[in-house]
């Protein structure tokens, strides 16, 4: 009898085994982590750009014929030249700020070609020219002073040379142009004209408009055969023959 007991005792464990899921009282139940994928960054990507430079103004000229009217008092009976045998050329320009600009210089028509030319040079040299206008009134006809630094070619009138019988200039004919006369003066008989350009007599103090031995202005000038007046002291006149 008590061996029956001990066999029913068994079978009972046995049951309670099985129905526990194979686990024996007190084991612990355990899980691997979870592993959880991050989601993907991307760098933004950052594109270097670089400002395009400021494309320079192209240079422009035009040549085109004058009448006695466009020539005002720069012009009269009597003179070497007529109105037929002159130009209006107009080009661009390189002011003082580095800015471009226009002016026009009337000269003659055999040398029209050769004054773009020349203005071509300085304004791919970025040579300053103040402002360039043809003379026009009595008073800019008569005045040296050109207190606005005015840039001029033609004038029907003599050369300024105390020392010398009344002779035309080279102006008279069209075939000479004057460039920043304040920058550059014309020292004569102990005069400077214009007045204000005292303050460049001193040549050796180079500074922006200048005619100066070497430099843009004065080898735009001879690139085309024309002379500079620096041998009498004339450092704004160009000429076609140096007079």
């Amino acid at each position: 009898m008590r061996t029956v007991l001990v066999g029913l005792l068994l079978v009972t464990a046995a049951s309670s085994c099985a129905g526990d899921g194979g686990r024996g009282t007190g084991a612990t139940s355990t899980s691997e982590p979870s592993t959880r994928s991050e989601p993907s960054r991307s760098t933004p990507s950052t594109t270097s750009t670089t400002a395009a430079a400021p494309t320079p103004a192209l240079f422009r000229s035009t040549i085109a014929a004058v009448t006695a009217a466009n020539l005002g008092a720069s012009w009269r009976e009597g003179c070497p030249v007529g109105p037929a045998d002159l130009r209006l050329v107009t080009v661009s320009l390189i002011d003082f700020d580095d800015r471009d600009h226009s002016g026009t210089v009337v000269v003659h028509a055999d040398v029209a070609d050769q004054v773009v030319e020349v203005f071509r040079r300085l304004h791919a040299g970025r040579f300053p020219v103040r402002t360039m206008r043809p003379i026009f009134t009595q008073a800019e006809f008569e005045d040296f002073e050109t207190p606005d630094d005015n840039s001029s070619g033609f004038s029907c009138r003599n050369a300024v040379d105390s020392d010398a019988a009344p002779s035309w200039s080279r102006h008279a004919f069209g075939h000479a142009i004057d460039i920043n006369p304040i920058e550059n003066p014309y020292l004569e008989g102990g005069r400077i004209i214009p007045s204000a350009g005292a303050a460049y007599t001193d040549r050796g103090d180079v500074r922006p408009g200048m005619a100066v031995e070497g430099g843009v202005l004065v080898e735009a000038f001879r690139s085309v055969g024309w002379e500079w007046g620096a041998s009498f002291s004339d450092y704004q006149h160009f000429s076609t023959d140096g007079r």
